[in-house]
């Protein structure tokens, strides 16, 4: 049961009714999630400036979903691991089981896979991060603008995450569980 509401787009007027037109503007409906943050247009807001600001970054679409999914994972958000699944499966076009993999921090590419296991220890370790953490991602050749994307993602997605653990937001996307 949701811990907050989610607004209708169809009543809401003010800022949150403009957010609320661009986003069906540019994805033909607005998710729950979005919904419920429409509380106040400031997290909408934030939110959406975060996500589009690293939609225009060099590590693309694929990877800031499959670090979404590790990260989500990390911290059992239900909604964020159902909505990157089917943003991943549908949208950007990534297999199955790549989309499996991420969630346990895992890859075939080796430096996808160092991508995602800083992102796993970024999470864990609350940003607590050690030189050797930094260094591995580095020898695995991510720059080190990369790996402040990386860190800009894992801070999106653990919003989100907290977000939609504190709302018990209502998951409107096929429905995946946090693995044990």
């Amino acid at each position: 049961m949701n811990r907050l509401q989610a607004l209708n787009p169809e009543t809401t007027t003010g800022k949150s009714k403009e957010l609320f037109n661009g986003v069906q503007a540019k994805l033909g409906t607005v998710p729950n999630m979005m919904k419920t943050m429409g509380a106040s247009p400031a997290v909408l807001e934030g939110y959406l400036n975060l996500s589009g600001a690293l939609s225009k970054g060099n590590l693309g679409a694929k990877m800031g979903e499959l670090l979404a999914l590790a990260v989500s994972q990390e911290n059992s958000c239900d909604y964020c691991l159902a909505a990157h699944t089917y943003i991943g499966e549908n949208l950007v076009k990534i297999d199955g089981q790549s989309l499996e993999s991420a969630r346990k921090a895992q890859n075939e590419d080796a430096k996808i896979q160092a991508g995602l296991e800083f992102a796993k220890t970024l999470t864990s370790k609350q940003g607590r991060v050690s030189d050797a953490d930094v260094q591995a991602v580095k020898d695995a050749g991510f720059s080190e603008g990369e790996i402040g994307e990386i860190v800009g993602h894992v801070a999106l997605n653990v919003f989100t995450n907290y977000f939609n653990n504190t709302a018990q937001t209502t998951v409107d996307f096929p429905t995946v569980a946090a693995l044990v």
